[in-house]
């Protein structure tokens, strides 16, 4: 398809993003390469991929919206309902299990007062139990929004908390 006819004049985005929209898809032979990067991009404008999202990012590549929701269906990192400004991710996979990574869920669970899925009262925290995230080697590991956090014990843990809570002016 020609990008004249992916256009869309009445965007929901800024128009810094959709001004890097109208470039990704340029970058790629396929439109549809451009998909995960675009979604990321949105999530994060956004705060989630809801169904307007879906509905511009389908139009923009020219594919239909069931074939995004399939994408976000597979990829724990993109998410159709807000998450806290801080998203904890803990991984129990194998490496991370062995050495700690269930209690560290549980920790983090009874200090946040959360469980799987959730987002605290104030909206600075959810969290969430992931498969991996590609930090076996420095295991137990914690991603948070894009920080990686490694190493971890509870009270290194406690410490990424106070952290994150001073960057939200709630200490």
């Amino acid at each position: 398809m020609s990008p004249e006819m992916n256009s869309v004049p009445n965007t929901i985005f800024s128009p810094e993003l959709a001004a890097r929209f109208d470039k990704l898809v340029t970058l790629y032979p396929a439109r549809r390469s451009a998909l995960i990067p675009m979604l990321l991009y949105a999530q994060d404008e956004v705060g989630a991929v809801n169904d307007a999202v879906i509905a511009e990012i389908a139009q923009r590549i020219g594919i239909t919206e069931l074939d995004v929701r399939n994408v976000i269906s597979y990829y724990s990192l993109l998410h159709t309902k807000p998450h806290g400004k801080f998203h904890v991710q803990v991984c129990t996979n194998i490496s991370c299990m062995l050495r700690g990574g269930n209690e560290m869920l549980a920790h983090c669970k009874e200090k946040l007062g959360i469980g799987n899925k959730e987002t605290t009262p104030d909206g600075i925290f959810s969290l969430e139990e992931v498969e991996c995230i590609g930090a076996c080697c420095w295991a137990p590991a914690v991603q948070v929004n894009y920080d990686f956090h490694d190493n971890l014990t509870t009270e290194k843990m406690d410490a990424v908390f106070e952290n994150y809570r001073q960057k939200a002016g709630k200490s």
